[in-house]
C-alpha cells in the first residue's frame, strides 16, 4: 500500500513513523508548501516534493494522508486533494464536520475517490465509543473530558492569530464534574462546567497582547464557551516547559436497565498519551488501510469512522482475527 504525506509538522512526521512501522504499508512522498531541500525527513530514499507538483503523483499514491491544521488547512485541502487521490484527515472541529463532510463527500464522488475524514481519537476513537454506547443503553447520558493536554488543534488555532510566534493550549477537565459523572450522579453540565482551558503564547515583538488575548477568548468553536486563562511567557520557558505533547481523555455512558430502570450501568472508556500527536497519526495510517480496502471494494465518497468495520484497519486477515482477538 502506497502512501503520500502532505504536510510535515508533528503530524506529519507522526505519520511517517507509522508506515514505516506498517509491515504492509510503504511511504513514496512527503509534499511541502516549504523548499523541499529545507525539509529533513527521517526515511531515506523517500523524495521531498513541493506541493504544486503534487498532480503528478496521482497514479503512484494509495492513500495521501493530510497533516494540515483544521483551522485553515484542511477545509480547503481535503476537497481539493480528494480530487486527485484517495485521502484522509483529522479534521477537529466538531461543529463544521457536516459541512467538511459534504464538500468532500461532493469531490470525492465526482474524482472516483474515497475520503475519509475526522479520524482520530476526538473525533474518531472517542466517536466510535459514543455511538457503540448509545445503541447499548439508549436510556442515559453521554459526557465526554478531555486532558489534561495539550490539544494540537487549538494551539494550531491561536498560532495563527496575528502576533504570534508560538503558543500550545492546554485543555483540563473539571476534576469535580469527573467524578460527578463517574459516581453515577448524572449532573447536568454545561460546556464551562467541564472544562477550562489554558493557553501559553510567545508573542512577537511589538505585539498587542491584550488584543491578542481577546482573540483567544472569543474564538468561535475553540474558546469562546470556556473559562479561558491565557499566560504570555519569553521563548525560553516555552521551550523549557511547554515542549511535550501529552494528552488523553474520557468517554462516558451512564444508563439504566430493567423494568422499573433499577440498574444503574456506567461505560468508560480512556486514553493517556505520551504523545499527542503519535498516537492519532497512529490512529490515522490505520485507517488508511481501511481507506485502500473500500476503495478496492468500489465504495466512493466521504466516509467517516463510523462508516468502517473494524477488521479493516487490521493488517490480519479475518481468520488471524476470529482466533486471537474476537
Amino acid at each position: 500500500m502506497k502512501i503520500g504525506i502532505i504536510g510535515y509538522g508533528n503530524l506529519g512526521r507522526g505519520v511517517e513513523i507509522a508506515v514505516n512501522a506498517a509491515p504492509d504499508m510503504e511511504l513514496v512522498a512527503v509534499f511541502t508548501r516549504r523548499d523541499p531541500s529545507t525539509v529533513s525527513i527521517i526515511s531515506k530514499d523517500v523524495p521531498v516534493v513541493n506541493i504544486n507538483e503534487v498532480a503528478d503523483w496521482k497514479d503512484k499514491i494509495d492513500v495521501m494522508v493530510l497533516c494540515g491544521g483544521s483551522a485553515t488547512d484542511l477545509p480547503t485541502q481535503t476537497p481539493e486533494y480528494a480530487k486527485l487521490f484517495n485521502v484522509i484527515d483529522s479534521f477537529d472541529t466538531h461543529a463544521r464536520i457536516p459541512e467538511h463532510f459534504a464538500n468532500v463527500d461532493k469531490a470525492a464522488k465526482e474524482s472516483d475517490h474515497v475520503g475519509l475524514i475526522s479520524c482520530g481519537w476526538d473525533p474518531g476513537l472517542f466517536s466510535l465509543n459514543r455511538v457503540y454506547a448509545n445503541a447499548i443503553l439508549p436510556d442515559g447520558k453521554d459526557y465526554t473530558f478531555w486532558g489534561k493536554g495539550v490539544s494540537q488543534g487549538h494551539s494550531d488555532a491561536v498560532r495563527r492569530i496575528e502576533g504570534v510566534k508560538n503558543a500550545k493550549q492546554y485543555t483540563i477537565p473539571v476534576e469535580a464534574a469527573l467524578e460527578a459523572v463517574r459516581n453515577g450522579e448524572n449532573p447536568e453540565l454545561t460546556t464551562r462546567d467541564k472544562h477550562t482551558r489554558e493557553v501559553f503564547v510567545v508573542a512577537k515583538e511589538g505585539a498587542d497582547k491584550a488584543r491578542i488575548e481577546k482573540e483567544i477568548k472569543e474564538m468561535p468553536n475553540y474558546f469562546d464557551e470556556y473559562n479561558t486563562t491565557v499566560h504570555f511567557i519569553d521563548e525560553d520557558e516555552f521551550n523549557k516547559n511547554h515542549s511535550g505533547m501529552a494528552h488523553g481523555g474520557f468517554v462516558f455512558r451512564s444508563g439504566r436497565t430493567g423494568v422499573n430502570k433499577e440498574n444503574n450501568h456506567i461505560i468508560e472508556y480512556s486514553l493517556k498519551l505520551d504523545s499527542n500527536p503519535e498516537f492519532t497519526t497512529s490512529v490515522l495510517v490505520a485507517y488508511a488501510r481501511a481507506v485502500k480496502r473500500m476503495y478496492d471494494e468500489g465504495q466512493r465518497g466521504c466516509k467517516t469512522v463510523l462508516d468502517v468495520p473494524p477488521a479493516y484497519l487490521s493488517e490480519k486477515s479475518g481468520e488471524e482475527l476470529r482466533a486471537h482477538l474476537l
